[in-house]
């Protein structure tokens, strides 16, 4: 687990615990258990490195760390994400729950954010800690990746949003230090750039082949929005939550565990059952993410929503591409002389 904070990843993974724990202690009670779980219980390790990918050094650094302990990776899952909010549009919220509810407690546009915040790195904050941080990350333990045995291969898995848009993209502010929808920005551009890196590895001969997928959660209840509305309009979003799951939303996931289906299959799932999902068959045409969704009743799946307007950004998300590892390139470049700096240092 890469958490930038420890003391929160800590109870994290006492909660993953405790939630197997209960699980297999469900499973002891089926006639004929073959005991599999409890061996998977007693050789598990749940590791913490701590991580910020709003500070690229801390990205170097846990490469080195983990590239020193591990002898490969099998699967990265770009989980992390901010959003700068301020405040709430009212006017523009109720405007909204009057002429589309459904959609209003789905993709809400009356989020205000903060413009121009730039990270210690001198980046856009928001895109460093949504994105570039990650690509940075995967390029840094990419050798980890290919090690991985080849019946396992290696995958990233990218966190997408169903609130990604191409609404606001702009490829002059491609880091997105002025706009005023850096998140909707950033998980559209997770979508442009994961789906070029995986066209990118298909034409990779194995076994030197990294696939990218990219998933996104659906409409789970987090703490993000806490600051603004406060604990009571908090509780009265959430029951609006569960009334669009029961009216017939698909993808009000809710809860973490829920929210969380998409990125489970991704990483365990076979390549070739993944592959089924995007065929003719499926009357899928262009590039797809793996949403978490859940039936009315609250019990969780995964589906399919397609990357919006893919054929009028796919030139500019390769551009995208190519911008990004430059930028990694040249801050991988600083980072080996400041180390080379430091190692000499401790030689004088």
């Amino acid at each position: 687990m890469a958490c930038r904070s420890v003391k929160r990843a800590e109870v994290a993974r006492t909660k993953l615990l405790d939630l197997l724990d209960a699980y297999i202690s469900k499973l002891q009670r089926i006639h004929n258990y073959d005991g599999h779980a409890h061996t998977f219980r007693k050789n598990l390790v749940i590791d913490i490195v701590s991580l910020d990918l709003a500070m690229l050094g801390t990205v170097f650094k846990f490469a080195n760390e983990i590239s020193a302990k591990y002898p490969y990776i099998s699967r990265l899952i770009c989980n992390a994400g901010v959003a700068s909010f301020s405040k709430m549009d009212w006017s523009a919220c109720i405007r909204q729950m009057l002429k589309e509810p459904m959609n209003a407690v789905t993709a809400p546009a009356f989020y205000l954010q903060n413009e121009g915040e730039i990270s210690i790195d001198g980046l856009g904050w928001v895109w460093q800690s949504n994105l570039f941080g990650h690509y940075v990350l995967y390029r840094s333990i990419e050798h980890l990746l290919l090690a991985s045995p080849p019946s396992i291969g290696g995958r990233v898995v990218w966190m997408s949003s169903l609130e990604a848009s191409p609404a606001f993209f702009d490829p002059d502010d491609w880091q997105l230090k002025s706009s005023a929808h850096s998140y909707e920005c950033t998980k559209y551009q997770i979508d442009l750039i994961s789906t070029h890196l995986d066209r990118r590895a298909l034409q990779t001969p194995l076994p030197r082949r990294i696939r990218h997928f990219v998933t996104e959660p659906g409409v789970c209840s987090t703490n993000v929005a806490n600051a603004l509305v406060g604990p009571l309009l908090d509780f009265c979003k959430l029951i609006t939550f569960y009334l669009a799951r029961f009216f017939g939303s698909p993808h009000h996931t809710i809860v973490p565990f829920k929210a969380a289906v998409g990125a489970v299959h991704l990483s365990l799932a076979s390549l070739a059952f993944i592959t089924l999902f995007d065929s003719p068959e499926k009357n899928i045409s262009r590039p797809v993410k793996f949403g978490a969704e859940t039936d009315s009743w609250g019990t969780e799946r995964v589906g399919l929503v397609e990357v919006k307007e893919w054929e009028a950004h796919q030139a500019e998300g390769e551009v995208l591409v190519g911008k990004i590892e430059a930028l990694y390139q040249k801050f991988k470049d600083e980072e080996q002389v400041t180390m080379n700096f430091e190692t000499a240092s401790e030689h004088m």
